[in-house]
This record gives structure tokens, sequence and C-alpha cells, in this order.
């Protein structure tokens, strides 16, 4: 099984350009895209019940279909809440604009949309494995496995690095799918995403047993973590240096700054100087990822988390210094974001690194680096990742993780309410989580 961690400078960066790479997302490759009927045959994935003795359940599609939200997510366009969203930003509706459809569907263009296709269905299965014009016929031939079926144009969604690029691209947007303040001030709900935690949570229309792991390995929690956090920081870089998204008129795009910065009633007087950033009164830009990233690296590789810090309060320093200032900061920050891509899709995690992790997340926040509710947010999920990949490495037994968990709850407790959140209630949270696992 693989676990967690072990960084060091001596492992090849260059683990082949391939690893920093991953295939087209769905979204933009060309394959066109069959609809979910085409998975949904109760002799392919639409069974009522898991099948007996198969590999797999068989019943993937009803599983999406009564429990997963992105099977609702063309039908929330219809609501009166996004109703008002879409009459705000000037569109006649949101269940016919790109802006909505890019993410609430499967909206792929019209050429690539076979008879079958509706868009009405949601965020279906092709808007994640990837069109299946050409990979479904040697998936159903029965003589493929499923490196014959990643060939074949599958998305790889087992690999961390494909899954994050993939679920960022909506959950935080991209060149593609641009979410902007502009959107978030008509009524878009903020977007808060953890790529480990949201996948535990997501209905799983999959089982990881041994034919699992045979076929595609087991989950690693640390790394998809890792991941999740690096290539979330390197997308906001690459967001900033793209003149058509990084500014709306006189302002800078606000959708990169801490929501929370600006938006909390005025008698909430929470703000506090922070490692980094110690100016009152200003816009900050949101850190969080990168205030993780920094933790991750505390106990493997402690000059390179210096200089991640170093390089977080430059970034800072320079949004408030201009324009010009802060697209320079960006790139030195771009610098380090593509080797750690590299490095952490290219490393082997080992579990003997696990309490280190676990320390280094603690020990960072007693300091105060989760005063700001965004890096709060994250270390909570961060936290809990961690928590299940010792369960799985077997460091905890089941009534350890119990208790542990039962302690957690009361970070997700301060942090389940943005606008309620008291960096003091967390802090209390934290100190309780970090004296029970010296108990472990």
């Amino acid at each position: 099984m693989r676990m967690v961690i072990g960084f060091g400078l001596g492992l090849l960066w260059a683990a082949a350009a391939q690893a920093q790479t991953a295939p087209a997302l769905p979204f933009t490759a060309p394959a066109v895209h069959l609809g979910v009927s085409s998975c949904a045959g109760s002799s392919c994935h639409g069974a009522l019940e898991p099948w007996p003795n198969s590999t797999v359940a068989q019943n993937e599609f009803i599983i999406w279909q009564e429990k997963d939200p992105h099977a609702k997510a063309y039908k929330t366009l219809m609501s009166a809440e996004s109703k008002r969203i879409a009459q705000n930003l000037g569109l006649n509706n949101a269940y016919e604009a790109d802006m909505c459809l890019d993410c609430h569907a499967d909206n792929v263009p019209e050429d690539r949309r076979a008879k079958g296709f509706q868009i009405s269905d949601g965020v279906g299965c092709e808007a994640c494995h990837g069109g299946a014009v050409d990979w479904l016929g040697v998936h159903v031939s029965g003589q493929a496995d499923h490196a014959k079926n990643v060939a074949a144009g599958l998305f790889p969604t087992e690999q961390p690095l494909a899954r994050a690029k993939l679920c960022l691209s909506c959950h935080l947007g991209d060149k593609d799918r641009v979410i902007t303040h502009r959107i978030m001030g008509a009524g878009h709900p903020r977007l808060g995403f953890e790529l480990d935690t949201y996948t535990m949570t997501q209905p799983a229309h999959f089982r990881t047993d041994a034919d699992y792991a045979q076929r595609k390995g087991m989950p690693d929690h640390i790394k998809t973590w890792a991941l999740g956090q690096v290539v979330a920081v390197d997308a906001v870089m690459e967001a900033m240096l793209d003149p058509k998204r990084n500014q709306d008129g006189i302002f800078p795009e606000l959708v990169f700054f801490d929501c929370h910065s600006c938006h909390h009633p005025m008698s909430n007087v929470r703000w506090a100087p922070r490692e980094g950033h110690a100016v009152p009164g200003v816009p900050r830009l949101n850190d969080a990822n990168l205030v993780m990233l920094a933790a991750l690296l505390d106990k493997s590789d402690a000059a390179m988390a210096q200089q991640l810090r170093a390089r977080t309060k430059a970034l800072h320093q320079a949004s408030l210094k201009g324009h010009d200032a802060t697209l320079a900061a960006v790139r030195d920050m771009r610098a380090m974001t593509g080797p750690l891509i590299t490095k952490f899709n290219a490393m082997q995690f080992q579990s003997g690194d696990l309490r280190g992790v676990m320390a280094a997340l603690i020990e960072r926040g007693l300091k105060g680096d989760y005063t700001d509710y965004a890096a709060a947010e994250q270390a909570t999920m961060a936290l809990s990742s961690v928590l299940d990949a010792m369960k799985l490495a077997r460091l905890i037994g089941e009534p350890q993780y119990k208790d542990l968990a039962g302690v957690l709850n009361q970070a997700y407790t301060a942090v389940e309410k943005d606008e309620a959140y008291d960096p003091k209630k967390f802090m209390a949270a934290l100190q309780a989580f970090g004296a029970a696992m010296t108990r472990t």
C-alpha cells in the first residue's frame, strides 16, 4: 500500500515530464460524448443491485443518479437562487448560459454530442470519464484491462494528478471555465474544495477491494491531498498571469483574494497579523493552499518550506505595490509549483512520516497560521486526510481512530459556517486535537 511521505531532494524530480502532465480533460478532449444512457443499461452499469461475484458492482449509474450531487447539477440551474444569479449577471437564464452549463453539465460543443446525449443529465459519466466514443467498445469487449481502457481514451480518475486537474477545473476554475468575482458577487456560493476530502465524501460508485488495488492501486490520502494543494496553487498562479483573467477594469480580479478579508460584519473585528502578512485594512490574497503546502514540507524539506513561505510573503507584499510587482511575484511562485507537482506525483509516500506531517499541521496552526477562515477550513480537511492515512497504515487502531475523529469534529464544527467563524474556538479545537494525538 502506498502511503506517506518520503520527500528529500534526492528524488528524481524530473521523474519524467509525463509525471507532471495529465491527459486532456474530458471537457476539452476531442472525443464525442455519447450520453449517460450509453452506460445505464441493466447489463452494464445500470443494475438495480450489485452483482454477486462481479469485480465491479454494476450499479454505478444508480448510485450516481440517486446519491451523487453531480447528477442534480443541471437541475440546480432551475432554482429560484440560480434565476436570481442569472438576472444579476444579465443572463436570460442559468440553464442555457455557457457560463453556468460549463460546470453544471457536460457542456461539450454540439459537434461532440451524439444522438443520445442530453445536456439535462448534468455532470454525467463522460464529464469525468471522458467522451466514450473511442473507449466504450474496448471497455465492453471483455478483452481489455484498465490500462487498455485508458489507452483508448478513458480518463484516469484514479490518478491523483489527473483527478486534481479534473475536479479543480470546476471547483476552482481554469482557462476554459473561468470563475470570477462577478459571479460570486451575483450570489454564487463560495467555492471551498480539498481533493482528498471531497473524494472521500463523494458517494462512491467503486469498491476499493483487492481487485481494485490490482487494477488501479490503492488510494493514497496524503498524495491526493498534496497534489490537490499544489495543483490549486499552480492554477491560481496561472490565472493571475493571464491578462484576460487577472483584472476587472481598474480593479484586480478579486476572486483571487480571501473572501473574508472583506466580507464579515464590521462588529466582528477578528483581523490579526500573521507571518507573511501584517497589513490591516486591505484585501488579502487567499493563500490557504500555500499555508498547507508549507506545513507539508516542514518535516521533510525545511529549506523548501522556508523558501515557499518567503515567496508567499513576497507575493502578499507585491499585491500592495502594484500590478507589475504582483506579476513578478507570481512568476517566482510558479517557478516552485511546477517542480512540486512533479515531485509529489513521482513520490512514493511512506507511512513512517505520517505523524510528522500531522505534528507540522498542528504546530503551524498553534503558531497562528490558521486565523483566516479559508486556512482553518483547509487545515481541518488536511488533518482528516492524514488521520485516514494513519488508519489505513495501521498506525492507529479503530478505537483510537474513532476517538480522534470525534475530537476533530470540534474543528469541523468551528468551520461549519464561515460567517460565524471564531478563530479562538478553532484554536481551542486544534489544541484539543493536538493533545489527543499526543496520547496515541
